[in-house]
């Protein structure tokens, strides 16, 4: 496969993850959130708000806030920030009216508790793909990398000062219970996208300290095909040089690594991290096979 094929199937990729996602995202808003009056954040949130005044259609309503939001963006923060939120920016209100007119979508249930769950469930699920494939939902996210240009604050924290204002702004005509089951959408619907973004690239990191340290590298090597790294160490009590065994494996393969490591010393000591993501050979990288010391 030559490069430019492998590049336009990467953005193919992308762009499938992208349309993915804002169905999804349409889906959760179009049965769930708008048929029980679930308040949420975004330019849907502002959509919502507008058109409980002013009888217009929420789809329009979200093109027009994505639309203004975008030029603010792609004249404040360049054109690659342009390049990866055009997509959601325009697809999301057109998906959003789609799924509003298929028969029976604002009626699955009745109950706005399984309505909080499976709206808040399916906008993590939705959000996690746009942001998983390096891309953005743009709305009101843009304010606060705009925000975060010029004040230099944390993005975090006008992310959330932009969104409980879009909140604070539905809470005028949404009763108390519809808050809260707001602020529990939202809740799941962080959870669930952190979830999504880091599905599949999370990894136990493993410390290993102990007197047969070649034996264990060996035998992580060569029989559960692990990369190792050797690191020289001081005993804090001793002062004695030793070296430890540093290796990152995917979770399927901790309770063999573990087992390996005490039968061959069992009283290895041994420390287990997760770590969020992990970049280079043998990861993102093609692994180079082991063959033993004649290499």
């Amino acid at each position: 496969m030559s490069l430019g094929e492998m590049k336009m199937k990467k953005n193919m990729k992308i762009v499938l993850g992208v349309l993915a996602g804002n169905a999804i995202l349409a889906l959760a808003v179009a049965a769930f959130v708008v048929p029980h009056g679930i308040i949420m954040g975004g330019a849907t949130g502002i959509g919502l708000a507008v058109t409980h005044y002013v009888p217009l259609n929420l789809s329009v309503v979200i093109f027009i806030v994505n639309a203004i939001l975008f030029v603010l963006g792609a004249c404040m923060l360049g054109r690659k920030f342009a390049l990866t939120t055009i997509i959601s920016t325009f697809v999301y209100p057109v998906f959003l009216e789609i799924a509003r007119k298929i028969p029976g979508v604002d009626s699955l249930t009745d109950n706005i508790l399984l309505a909080t769950v499976y709206g808040g469930l399916l906008l993590g699920l939705g959000i996690g793909l746009v942001v998983r494939q390096g891309a953005s939902t743009g709305g009101t996210d843009i304010l606060a990398l705009v925000l975060n240009k010029f004040l230099h604050g944390p993005v975090a924290v006008f992310m959330y000062i932009v969104d409980f204002t879009v909140l604070g702004a539905q809470i005028f005509f949404s009763d108390s219970e519809q808050v809260l089951y707001g602020v529990l959408a939202l809740m799941l619907m962080t959870m669930v996208m952190n979830r999504v973004v880091l599905f599949g690239q999370t990894q136990i990191q493993l410390f290993i300290i102990s007197e047969k340290h070649e034996e264990i590298r060996q035998r992580i090597l060569k029989d559960m095909n692990v990369g190792a790294t050797m690191v020289h160490i001081e005993t804090g009590y001793g002062k004695e040089q030793q070296k430890g065994v540093l290796c990152v494996i995917p979770h399927r393969k901790l309770y063999a690594v573990n087992d390996t490591v005490s039968r061959i010393d069992d009283k290895a000591f041994t420390t287990i991290t997760q770590i969020k993501e992990v970049k280079g050979r043998g990861f993102t990288m093609e692994r180079v096979s082991y063959h033993g010391e004649e290499r």
